[in-house]
């Protein structure tokens, strides 16, 4: 296992990088823990898949340094890193039985047989793969294969980190749920540094104690899956986060306060500096709107149940508002009023959390 920091990493796939759009990944500096658990999260195209191809060594960085416990590994081919990787589809040997796919990574590298035959045996329990140890790879189904493809990384006792390039993408819906909670429960057994890489936002959650939200090539917001739900560190993680996401409307900021559409609107952590920014937003998420007395006038539009709660999609001063209301809520027809929840309503300026000085 080891600590990864990244440091002033930059990457582009021209030879000569210039304008800022010429860069896949922008500056990242990030440093991982020995054993945790993290997520890449962000939608395709955001540089996710390079920057762990970066942290693999398949790919060298333009600028910048990958390190392992301190050491510089920026140059090392990927053999020489000891990390393992699981690919968005699974990487087998057809035409082996499952114990020998699991054998292979350990006798590969000239380990004891009896070695073998015990930690092949723990890892088939880990996964549930016990009863099949004798099939052939071939015939196992796609979620199978897939195990197979994480008992490789897991049955090596070296590596320094094992990686997960969306998984589970070609799992069927109704089996995911379950191999998110296996390899939770396998990180917590095995307590091997893992980062995962996906664009599904419920695997990252589910699975990571640390998020990496991506964009564009660059690092929006890192932090607990708490602190992403409850405090987006940008309007893109608002956006990308929840079903449905954040709610944004436009604002202005005036006698230290914030107005949508003239309503004065209460905000928590205060307001830092906005003076400079082209955009003002206030933005709360569906969960903490409610209807009231009075408030933001807003119009009903549409209502959708879901079971557990409704859905309800309101418009106010031409902005779309989303709020949660409990099945057995009265919702108002066509006029209403909004309020929002003060310690759950944020101000953004040019879509950054706006926070007041010495918060």
């Amino acid at each position: 296992m080891a600590e990864i920091g990244l440091k002033a990493l930059r990457h582009s796939y021209l030879p000569d990088p210039s304008a800022e759009e010429d860069w896949a990944l922008r500056r990242i500096d990030l440093d991982w823990s020995d054993g945790g658990a993290y997520a890449l999260l962000g939608p395709s195209g955001c540089g996710k898949t390079t920057l762990l191809n970066i942290i693999s060594g398949l790919v060298t960085p333009t600028e910048g340094q990958v390190l392992f416990d301190g050491r510089d590994v920026t140059a090392l081919a990927p053999d020489q890193r000891n990390i393992a990787q699981v690919f968005q589809f699974p990487v087998i040997y057809d035409t082996m039985t499952v114990y020998n796919n699991l054998a292979f990574p350990l006798r590969n590298r000239g380990v004891d047989e009896g070695r073998v035959d015990a930690r092949v045996r723990e890892i088939a329990e880990m996964l549930e793969l016990s009863d099949m140890l004798d099939q052939r790879a071939a015939n196992l189904s796609a979620d199978g294969k897939q195990k197979i493809s994480m008992g490789r990384g897991l049955v090596r006792e070296d590596v320094n980190v094992i990686m997960f390039d969306e998984p589970l993408t070609v799992i069927d819906p109704h089996l995911k749920w379950k191999l998110r909670s296996k390899l939770k429960e396998l990180h917590q057994r095995v307590k091997v540094t893992m980062i995962y890489v996906t664009h599904d936002q419920t695997e990252a959650l589910t699975f990571a104690d640390q998020v990496v939200v991506m964009q564009e090539g660059d690092v929006v917001q890192i932090g607990t899956p708490v602190d992403l739900f409850e405090r987006p560190a940008h309007t893109f993680v608002g956006h990308f986060i929840g079903s449905p996401g954040m709610n944004v409307l436009p604002c202005e900021v005036r006698d230290g306060g914030a107005f949508v559409n003239g309503i004065h609107v209460p905000v928590a952590e205060g307001i830092g500096q906005t003076a400079d920014a082209k955009t003002l937003e206030v933005g709360v998420r569906p969960e903490f709107v409610r209807f009231a007395e009075s408030g933001i006038p807003a119009r009903v539009v549409k209502v959708a149940d879901t079971g557990r709660h409704r859905i309800v999609e309101a418009e106010a001063g031409g902005a779309r508002v989303h709020l949660l209301a409990p099945v057995d809520a009265a919702i108002p027809e066509g006029e209403a009023h909004l309020a929002f929840d003060p310690e759950r309503t944020r101000v953004y300026a040019d879509g950054w959390l706006a926070e007041a000085s010495g918060r």
